[in-house]
C-alpha cells in the first residue's frame, strides 16, 4: 500500500493524489492549478503517473482545482471508473465543459497573434478540446447518497461523507486491505463551515489511521458571518449612494448562490435598495443555480423548508441573468446604480475582468472580494493593494473602494478544520495538503500524538 501526492502540494489548487493498493490505482481528484501564466505549463505536464494505470478516480467535488484535468487525463489515456455524488458530476460537467471553452478561445487568440507577428511555430493548442470534456463524462458513474459504503476491487472500499464545502461536496474514507495490512485513509477533500445557509453542516468524519487533509486557512480564522452579511449591505448600499457601479467576482459554485440569497433577505428586510439592479454575468453561475434547484438533498432544514413553502431562496427581485456575450458588454455602458457578480472569483479570466477594466479606475466605484484569492491571481494583487493593474494589455489605475469579506468563505477556517480533525481519532500520520506552506506549518503546530508530512509535488510513502 502507497500514498502519492501529484498536486495541491505545498499550494492551493490542483489537487491530485494517489492510492496504490492490491495491485489497483485509485486517484482521488484531478485538479487543474490556478495562478500566473507560468501555471500554464504545471497543467500541461506530467501528471508523475501513468493515467493509463488507474483502475478510479473518486472526485470528492466539483471546483476547478479538483476536477480541471480530468478531460486532460482521458485524453491521455484513463479508461477507469469516476466515482462521484449526483451534485458532483452535474456540477463538473458544467465546469469541465466551461474550462474546455475558455482553452479553446485563449489558442484561438494565441493562434492569431503568432500569425499576426509571422510566426510560423504552429497553432496554439488547448489543454483538452470540449470533445475531450464530453468524453471524460462517459467515465462517470455515481454513489446516489452519502455514508454509502462501496467496494471498489478486492480490499478496496470507500465512503462518502458530506464536506458541508460546495453542493454535492465529500470527504472520502478508504478501507483498504493487503497482505494482512488494514488501513482507514481519510481524505478531507475541500471542508465547509458550520452554520452557512444552503448547505447542511459538514457530517462528522469517521476515526482513521491516516488523514489527509486540507489547510486552506489552517493560519487563521474567519470573521463572523453575521457582520460579514451586514458588511456586504454596507458596501453595496454606499457604492450605489455614491452613483458607482459594485462588482462582485465570485466563484459560480456555490458563493454566487450565497450572494444572491443574502441580497435577497437584505432587499427584503430594506438593508439594501428594493429597485437595485443585480446582473448575474456568469453563464456558469446561472446553470449551477439552475442545478442547485435539482439538488435538495443537499440543503440544510431551513432551506429545505422555504422550498416547501413555495419560496425560491434564489429569487432576488431586480435580477437579470446575462448569458448572451452581447449582454455582457452592454453592461459596460453602465456607469453606476449596477451591481454585477461575474467570474472568475480570482480574477484569473471570465467576464469579471472586463468589467474591472471599466470600473476600477472610477472613484465612485466598488470591488467586493467574497472568497480566496491565491497567491498571483489579479484578484490577490488588487487585494493586497496593487495601486496599478493590467487588463487586456492596458494599464489600469485602482481607484475603486476595494472591499474584502472573509465570512463568506466555502472553506473552513482553523477552528473548523481543527474541530473536524479532532473527531478522526488519533491517526498514526497526518499529511497535510491544498495549502500554502506558511498556513501548513502554523497548523501542524495544532497537531499532536501524530507524525505529521507535508509533501512535496510527486513525493510518496509507505502505508
Amino acid at each position: 500500500m502507497k500514498i502519492e501526492f501529484h498536486g495541491a502540494d505545498r499550494n492551493v489548487t490542483g489537487s491530485c493524489h494517489l492510492i496504490r493498493c492490491h495491485g489497483k490505482l485509485v486517484l482521488v481528484d484531478c485538479g487543474m492549478y490556478q495562478g500566473g501564466r507560468e501555471i500554464d505549463e504545471e497543467n500541461s505536464g506530467d501528471f508523475g503517473f501513468d493515467p493509463k494505470a488507474v483502475d478510479f478516480l473518486i472526485l470528492t467535488h466539483a471546483h476547478l482545482d479538483h476536477c480541471g484535468r480530468i478531460p486532460l487525463l482521458v485524453k491521455r489515456g484513463f479508461r477507469g471508473t469516476i466515482v462521484a455524488t449526483p451534485a458532483t458530476r452535474e456540477l463538473a460537467r458544467l465546469v469541465m465543459l466551461d474550462s474546455a471553452r475558455i482553452q479553446e478561445e485563449e489558442a484561438l487568440y494565441k493562434s492569431r497573434k503568432q500569425r499576426r507577428r509571422g510566426e510560423r511555430n504552429g497553432e496554439a493548442q488547448p489543454l483538452y478540446t470540449t470533445l475531450d470534456a464530453l468524453n471524460s463524462l462517459d467515465f462517470f458513474t455515481e454513489v446516489p447518497g452519502f455514508e454509502e459504503p462501496r467496494t471498489l476491487a478486492e480490499g478496496i472500499r470507500m465512503t462518502f461523507f458530506d464536506s458541508g464545502h460546495i453542493l454535492g461536496a465529500a470527504a472520502v474514507l478508504f478501507e483498504l486491505e493487503e497482505n494482512d495490512h488494514c488501513r482507514r485513509v481519510l481524505f478531507s477533500g475541500d471542508l465547509g463551515y458550520s452554520g452557512r445557509v444552503i448547505l447542511r453542516d459538514p457530517a462528522r468524519p469517521p476515526h482513521a489511521d491516516v488523514v489527509v487533509m486540507e489547510t486552506t486557512y489552517g493560519n487563521r480564522r474567519h470573521k463572523e458571518l453575521a457582520p460579514s452579511i451586514e458588511e456586504l449591505y454596507l458596501a453595496v448600499t454606499e457604492t450605489l449612494d455614491r452613483g458607482g457601479n459594485i462588482l462582485i467576482p465570485s466563484f459560480a459554485l456555490e458563493r454566487t448562490q450565497e450572494i444572491i440569497y443574502y441580497l435577497r433577505e437584505g432587499s427584503a428586510q430594506s438593508k439594501v435598495p428594493r429597485n437595485m439592479r443585480v446582473f448575474l454575468d456568469s453563464p456558469m453561475a446561472i446553470s449551477a443555480t439552475e442545478i442547485f434547484r435539482r439538488h435538495p438533498e443537499c440543503y440544510d432544514a431551513e432551506t429545505s423548508e422555504l422550498f416547501r413553502s413555495g419560496q425560491d431562496p434564489f429569487d432576488l427581485p431586480g435580477l437579470h441573468f446575462t448569458r448572451e456575450t452581447a449582454d455582457s458588454m452592454a453592461l459596460n455602458k453602465l456607469h453606476g446604480g449596477a451591481v454585477i457578480i461575474a467570474g472568475s472569483g480570482m480574477c484569473t479570466g471570465g467576464r469579471i475582468r472586463h468589467h474591472l477594466k471599466h470600473n476600477l479606475w472610477r472613484r465612485e466605484a466598488g470591488v467586493v472580494f467574497v472568497g480566496y484569492a491565491a497567491r498571483g491571481t489579479l484578484a490577490r494583487r488588487i487585494i493586497d493593494g496593487a495601486e496599478k493593474v493590467t487588463l487586456f494589455g492596458e494599464e489600469i489605475v485602482v481607484r475603486a473602494g476595494i472591499h474584502t469579506i472573509g465570512g463568506f468563505s466555502a472553506h473552513a477556517d482553523q477552528n473548523e478544520l481543527l474541530a473536524w480533525y479532532q473527531r478522526t481519532g488519533e491517526p498514526e500520520t497526518t499529511f497535510l495538503v491544498h495549502g500554502e506552506e506558511e498556513s501548513m506549518t502554523v497548523f501542524a503546530k495544532f497537531l499532536h500524538n501524530t507524525r505529521v508530512e507535508m509533501p512535496h509535488l510527486h513525493q510518496e510513502y509507505d502505508l
